[in-house]
């Protein structure tokens, strides 16, 4: 008969989603698949099931020199720009929409830390970033004639996960931040919109 699998605790969960960060830091997971894994994380009932998260990652999670260049600044003048793919995100990046609409979509993004920020500054301009779930996302800023929204499901406050800072300063400028949910993979971004908008947790069909 074989031994019983060893059923994991909180603490080895913390630890299994500690060094999911880590990789993610180190540009090994985008932030996608991390979120995926920490919430398979949370779910594992036995340790080979959180052995199994990290199995094609190295044990200690050092940071290797990125071969992508990090995106640092994304504009619109009087145009619509989209950033999307697997980017890389550096410490800090920048985003002006001057009579503009900007798309920034980091859900296949890579960090190049822990935490990362993103500035936007808006005249008569739009600026939509789009996150995965299991996300931190701190959003503030100043906005005159404008709003600044999100949408979504946070997650929950004892779940560890990377930071993204979004700092908007608009002037009749809008900015929302738009949590993703996995299941939603291979939609356009209106089709991302208009189901968030019109449930936060209605299910979109697969897409294609």
């Amino acid at each position: 008969m074989s031994a019983p699998e060893l059923r994991a605790s909180d603490t080895d969960r913390e630890r299994v989603v500690h060094a999911l960060r880590e990789h993610t830091a180190a540009g090994r997971l985008t932030l996608e698949e991390f979120a995926e894994r920490m919430g398979q994380a949370y779910e594992a009932k036995t340790v080979a099931e959180l052995d199994e998260l990290g199995r094609d990652l190295p044990a200690h999670a050092s940071h290797a020199q990125a071969e992508r260049k990090p995106t640092c600044f994304t504009g619109a003048v009087f145009s619509s720009t989209e950033r999307t793919g697997g980017l890389r995100l550096p410490r800090a990046t920048r985003a002006v929409a001057v009579f503009g609409n900007v798309d920034l979509d980091l859900r296949r993004a890579e960090l190049s830390g822990s935490v990362a920020s993103v500035t936007a500054f808006l005249l008569f301009g739009n600026v939509d970033v789009y996150v995965p779930e299991g996300v931190e996302v701190d959003l503030g800023g100043l906005t005159v004639f404008g709003h600044r929204r999100e949408w979504g499901r946070e997650i929950p406050p004892h779940m560890t996960a990377p930071l993204l800072r979004v700092k908007v300063f608009a002037l009749f400028g809008t900015a929302d931040v738009w949590r993703v949910p996995a299941s939603w993979v291979g939609h356009t971004f209106r089709e991302v919109i208009r189901g968030m908008r019109g449930g936060q947790h209605r299910e979109l069909p697969p897409g294609p």
